[in-house]
């Protein structure tokens, strides 16, 4: 029997040369960390997409990736900080909120702000049981390695799914001197994979690896039994993250390296908003098909009672 007979798309004994119609696609199914961790064995490439709103939960949802991290990077994507220390709990969960209300399907990542898992692990645990209780998200995100893999476990003890976070970490940019490639040295390297073990062991999901060389992903990747997930580092990774805003053009303060754009989208948000600008001004917009008309009879009673008010008073 031919491979395609076997899949049920090619002939039968009975029904020579006669096509059979292909089975029904079945329901999409909610995306868990199992789901990710049977993709991840069989060898399926993991899609994951940074959003911070409702519109962008709704154009994931049908575009039907699998992950919707909601990242801290929301501070400077969508709240002009230039970096991301700012962002707050508060601010987190509220973008988490209008997420979860757009998205249905993909599995929903709550990144943990800066200093809202670093300097107690019984808080730790209470923020990140917020995103969960307060946002409806099914994960969170922190990151660190060895040092913070302690409080990932604790986090993972109180039956909250974690992703953890190495190579290029924000929120330690100030420590790092910026926003650098991380791993370039044999020694860098082998810290990020002692990092990255540590994670795992303490019962991480799955682990971002972010700007680092791509060999070093590759080789970090292979040690681990837990999904990798690469931005701007390489393609042997598990799968892939990056920013809504980034892959749409439609943020262009900067464009990191490592993005490729799907869209342009900012000149087109531009020339629109000046278009419409220029359509007020010029009498252009609103027209009658933009416009509600009164009922006729409505309307005469409207003019008569206007008559009677402007009618002069003696």
């Amino acid at each position: 029997m031919s491979s395609s007979s076997k899949r049920g798309f090619g002939p039968s004994d009975g029904d020579a040369g006669v096509p059979t119609a292909p089975p029904e696609s079945a329901p999409r199914r909610k995306v868990t960390v199992q789901t990710l961790a049977e993709k991840y064995h069989r060898g399926q490439p993991i899609t994951v997409v940074t959003a911070y709103d409702y519109p962008s939960a709704v154009a994931v949802e049908e575009a039907g990736l699998d992950v919707i991290l909601v990242g801290d990077s929301l501070g400077m994507v969508v709240l002009g900080y230039d970096s991301t220390l700012p962002v707050t709990m508060t601010d987190m969960l509220h973008h988490a909120q209008a997420v979860r209300r757009g998205a249905e399907h993909p599995l929903l990542i709550g990144d943990l702000p800066f200093l809202s898992y670093q300097a107690d692990q019984a808080e730790a645990v209470r923020n990140a049981g917020r995103f969960l209780a307060e946002a409806g998200m099914d994960a969170v995100k922190l990151e660190g390695g060895t040092e913070i893999a302690p409080t990932a476990a604790a986090i993972v003890g109180a039956g909250i799914p974690v992703m953890g976070h190495i190579g290029l970490t924000p929120q330690h940019v100030r420590r790092m001197g910026g926003y650098k490639v991380q791993g370039k040295t044999a020694g860098e390297a082998r810290a990020l994979l002692a990092g990255a073990r540590a994670l795992a062991e303490a019962g991480c999901f799955s682990v971002v690896l972010e700007s680092i060389p791509a060999e070093v992903a590759s080789w970090i990747t292979a040690e681990l039994s837990i999904p990798t997930i690469g931005i701007g580092a390489g393609a042997g990774t598990s799968g892939q993250v990056l920013v809504f805003h980034d892959l749409l053009g439609y943020f262009d303060r900067f464009t990191p390296k490592f993005v490729k754009r799907y869209a342009h989208l900012h000149p087109t948000i531009v020339g629109a908003l000046r278009d419409y600008k220029t359509d007020v001004e010029t009498g252009g917009f609103p027209g009658a098909e933009h416009s509600v008309a009164m009922d006729p009879e409505e309307r005469r009673q409207l003019g008569a009672f206007s008559r009677r008010e402007h009618a002069p008073r003696h």
